[in-house]
């Protein structure tokens, strides 16, 4: 007994000295994010790494992740006054400092922003934290604090009428997306990107309030994205492609908590003949897991397919395993004891295609939301529930030996009913008539950024050498418009088509310890709100009026400072 006590303390004390790294490079991470990945167009990191499952994990041999390119001062270094190590193999460090802030000039715009809101006027982000390792045990503490002047704007309720108010509070009494975070500044304190793992070989097991982005694209994720702060989940992850006599493997398992805004659709809100329009949400808390998972076959280099599924409940509705872990049943049909699905679940396929030898890269995810369908019609109706992202990337070398080049960038995303009873039933991406708040966060969207019944296409053109990049980025942006055909369906009002076009500089740059990003973007508002412009009717009617335009400039500027 003695004998297998010791050996067991023994195994223990092997385990625990293991020399073991999971620091990871956070969603969203200026300059830092992208760049593994654009290595790999050059045929100069991982080829078996997919970089559908977020945060990236860099490779062990890394001292330092936040120095990744080899041309720089720090390179694979730490300094000695912000880290430290002692004999018992205990380490730890100082994470970097993070300074963002945002200006909207006219209404919010924007996503893809983590914590911050979407709101107008001055809005700031700052982040900064340590890493601590000993063995297989890792914990990083990188809280965020966010504070946002929230100032007001024309939103929806400034320029209609009661029916088409209705109408709105239709849509989004079944989600929680608020125009506007209160009448006043907005503060907030948050967990940000931090976690506690245990870190054994390829995989990590731990409780993390990160980021998480699931799937190929770069400019939206059906599923997972960093367009809302992150929420308490418990992660089984790979922290690196596991190989295998097929090919390798990486994916994530999680299980957590959701979070509700606590404001309403508008604010203050609207009512329909003195009643308020506004449904209160339950405040049952959210119970949400999913996983994705991608296969890199061997017998066909840079090839990536996968999968993507999530589904949410309420508390009160969990009992049984299956409703823990309801992946074992891909279709759920409703019936007419039971006709609302007490569930909200989405899933997608995808794959990534790169080839170094072009540095190119093309991806495609096709998404399936809350399907209560049988098998049968899920194939003769593919494009019932379906939302795409799909992109392509080509990286052109310029003619030097300095390993500069230029990128263009494509991505188009559909998140569009096609189906005009489902739009009329009221059967969006993200909304949901049961759990109404829908697929969100803290008043943000869990996946693509643009929201429910959007659309965007998206094209980028930059310049890029090693962490810096200088670009030009236009968009097409267009906005709910399940809404649009809900709303004006009888009359079919072509003006009222809210589209954002918008153009922009952006680029990132690294000097010695710092990286600054910087973006100026124009955006242009055409039907803006889906309302018409009312300070140009006419005596004969509204026919011959236009729909309202607006203008907003978007300042952005940040700087990361890396210890």
């Amino acid at each position: 007994m003695i004998l297998r006590k010791s050996a067991l303390l023994l195994i223990i004390l092997t385990i625990a000295k293991l020399t073991v790294s999971a620091q990871s490079i956070p969603v969203g991470s200026p300059a830092l994010d992208d760049y593994f990945r654009r290595l790999q167009l050059l045929g100069q990191t991982d080829s078996s790494a997919s970089f559908t499952s977020r945060p990236f994990f860099p490779s062990p041999r890394n001292k330092n992740v936040f120095y990744p390119d080899s041309t720089e001062k720090g390179y694979n270094k730490r300094d000695a006054s912000t880290s430290w190590q002692n004999k018992d193999g205990f380490s730890g460090y100082l994470l970097p400092l993070g300074i963002q802030t945002q200006i909207n000039s006219d209404h919010p715009y924007g996503w893809n922003d983590g914590a911050m809101i979407p709101a107008k006027g001055f809005q700031t982000l700052i982040s900064a934290g340590v890493y601590a390792k000993y063995g297989i045990l890792t914990i990083q503490f990188r809280p965020e604090f966010v504070y946002a002047a929230n100032s007001f704007f024309d939103d929806f309720k400034s320029k209609t009428n009661a029916v088409i108010g209705a109408r709105y509070y239709d849509v989004y009494n079944n989600i929680d997306l608020p125009a506007r975070f209160g009448t006043g500044s907005y503060t907030k304190a948050f967990w940000g990107q931090s976690s506690i793992r245990l870190n054994y070989k390829a995989f990590s097991f731990g409780l993390s309030t990160e980021n998480l982005w699931w799937g190929p694209g770069i400019r939206s994720s059906l599923l997972m994205s960093n367009d809302a702060p992150g929420f308490k989940h418990f992660t089984l992850n790979t922290t690196r492609p596991v190989k295998t006599a097929i090919g390798s493997f990486e994916g994530q398992f999680i299980i957590g908590q959701l979070e509700n805004s606590g404001y309403e659709p508008l604010t203050p809100g609207l009512t329909y003949f003195n009643n308020p329009l506004y449904v209160p949400k339950p405040t049952d808390w959210r119970y949400i897991t999913g996983f994705t998972v991608s296969w890199q076959p061997k017998w066909v280099p840079g090839l990536f397919l996968g999968m993507t599924r999530s589904a949410q409940s309420y508390s009160k509705d969990l009992g049984s395993l299956g409703s823990y872990l309801p992946f074992f049943s891909p279709f759920k049909s409703v019936s007419a004891a039971q006709p609302i699905n007490q569930r909200d679940t989405r899933s997608s396929l995808f794959t990534r295609w790169v080839w170094p030898e072009e540095h190119a890269e093309i991806y495609f995810e096709y998404g399936i939301d809350n399907n209560t369908n049988t098998v049968r019609n899920a194939l003769l109706q593919p494009n019932d529930g379906r939302a795409y992202v799909f992109g392509l990337r080509k990286l052109m070398p310029l003619n030097s030996d300095n390993g500069a080049g230029i990128m263009v960038s494509i991505e188009a995303t559909q998140l569009g009913e096609t189906n005009t009873n489902k739009i009329l039933g009221l059967t969006e991406w993200y909304v949901n008539p049961y759990i109404r708040q829908g697929y969100t966060n803290m008043g943000q969207s869990l996946g693509a950024g643009i929201g429910p019944g959007a659309n965007l296409q998206t094209l980028d053109v930059s310049w890029v050498k090693g962490l810096k990049r200088l670009g030009l980025q236009f968009e097409r942006y267009l906005h709910n418009d399940d809404f649009y055909y809900y709303t004006f369906n009888d009359i079919q009002d072509w003006r009222r088509h809210w589209v954002d076009l918008s153009a922009g500089l952006n680029g990132e740059w690294n000097y010695d310890n710092f990286i600054f990003n910087a973006k100026l973007m124009g955006v242009y508002s055409l039907d803006y709100q889906w309302y018409l412009d009312s300070s140009k009717e006419v005596p004969g009617g509204t026919y011959y009026v236009p729909g309202a335009t607006k203008f907003n400039l978007q300042v952005q500027a940040g700087l990361t400072y890396r210890f």
